[in-house]
Parts: C-alpha cells; structure tokens; sequence
C-alpha cells in the first residue's frame, strides 16, 4: 500500500542490476531506519529499463514500486521513475551506488534551509587506487567550486517540474545538465545548492575495473571530441561507457 505520507521518493534507474541492487537497497534500508520521519516516510521507485535479469523481482521482493520504462535513455529511465513518485522531495541514485545513514536526514536538514533549492551528495569510492585517488580529488576539486556533484542527487517535486525533469534528448551527461539548471535557478532565486558533507554515497568502481585505473583523464577529452556532451548525440564513445553490455 502506498503511504500517504511520503516525504522522500527514492527513485532508482536500474537495468540488469541484480548483482548490485541488493547492496544499494540494504544501504537504504539502514538509512530509512535511522530516518527521523520514519522508514514509511521514504518511497523506494525502481525505475526498470528492460532488464533481463532479476532485477525487478528482486526490487519488489524488498518493497519497491517498480515501473516500467521503455527508452534506452538514462535520463528518460530517470523521469519515468519520477513519473509515479508521491514524495514532495526527489531523490534519484544509481543502482551500484550504497548510500551513507544518515541520507534522508541530511536531505531535511539541507532543504529545511529556504537558501538551498536542492543538492548532491558528496562521493568516495568503495576501492582506492592511485587513479581513482587522482579522480575523485579533481571531482572534488570541481564540486566545491561548482556544488555540482555525481552522488545522490535530491530536488523538491515543484522545481523539478519546473524544469521539466532530465533532459531526454542528451543520453550522457543528463545529471550534470540538471544540476547546472537547478543551479541557475536557484541563483534567480537567492538559493544555492547544497552538497550533503556529512552523507557521502558511496560509488561502484566497476568502470575503473572494466576501462582501467586511469581511463577517465581521456574519457572527458574523447567525449569533447566525439562531441558526445551534445544534447542529439549518441556518439560511438557514448554508447561504449554507458550503454553497452548494460
């Protein structure tokens, strides 16, 4: 039965995820607990994108609205969870991601502040190696300069309406899109966004394991020049980092 009061939509894109949806999930189970509104008060969305494997069942086995979304574009995956979200507050995470404890809390106390239109959460990896030293010191580097981050992203309801959601002609790059325009609008606004210090998410490195320890210093220059960033454009290496053998 769905509750009526919802305060948080967890909503998870997910597509042949079985292997590590479980991990993410007892994560969200842990956080939900230590929530101060309460576990019921957090609504579990899996956002299923055709998975092969037995991701949706193992989605509704631990209590997750599951919908069906058929495009094979992430951020379409995405808005079709939002779709059928009750929550006033929009929270969207990868599925081979874990989240801190204290997730939901960190989200009140960040949009009980009127300033904050919404936010991420801070990153570390689940392994350390020197490249993904070097990575996640320049993704920092770059989120305390810009508040834009690649960890859990949370957005009240009305202002992700506002905006329309994730952009779905882009088939990369959707969150840093979204980010960037809720950071323009909350700057009309007075507001900024806020990055859950005291939350990290914690990120799957299987794309180091699969590309190599130091494969992201060039992903960035082969996507500028495959002109992959481009909202249109599914370019070869597009389809390689982020869609294939998905």
């Amino acid at each position: 039965m769905i509750q009526s009061h919802v305060c948080i939509s967890l909503i998870i894109p997910a597509r042949n995820e079985a292997t590590l949806l479980p991990r993410l999930l007892a994560s969200v189970a842990t956080a939900r607990t230590r929530y101060r509104s309460g576990p019921d008060a957090v609504e579990l969305i899996v956002a299923d994108n055709g998975s092969t494997d037995g991701t949706p069942a193992i989605a509704r086995d631990r209590g997750c609205r599951v919908v069906d979304v058929a495009p094979r574009v992430i951020a379409a995956v995405r808005n079709g969870g939002a779709t059928i979200a009750i929550g006033d507050v929009l929270a969207f995470v990868d599925a081979d991601m874990q989240v801190h404890p204290e997730t939901f809390n960190a989200i009140d106390q960040a949009l009980g502040d009127p300033r904050v239109i919404g936010g991420t959460s801070r990153i570390r990896p689940e392994r350390w190696s020197v490249g993904i030293t070097l990575v996640t010191a320049i993704t920092a580097f770059y989120a305390r300069l810009t508040g834009v981050e690649a960890g859990l992203v949370f957005v009240r309801r009305s202002d992700f309406e506002l905006l329309g959601g994730y952009d779905e002609r882009r088939a990369s790059l959707e969150d840093v899109d979204l980010l960037w325009r809720l950071k323009r609008l909350g700057r009309s606004r007075g507001q900024r966004l806020a990055r859950l210090r005291g939350a990290a998410a914690i990120y799957s490195t299987r794309k180091f394991d699969q590309f190599g320890e130091w494969h992201w210093l060039t992903l960035g220059v082969r996507l500028l020049l495959s002109r992959g960033w481009r909202a249109h454009v599914r370019s070869p290496v597009v389809r390689e980092y982020w869609y294939d053998g998905r």
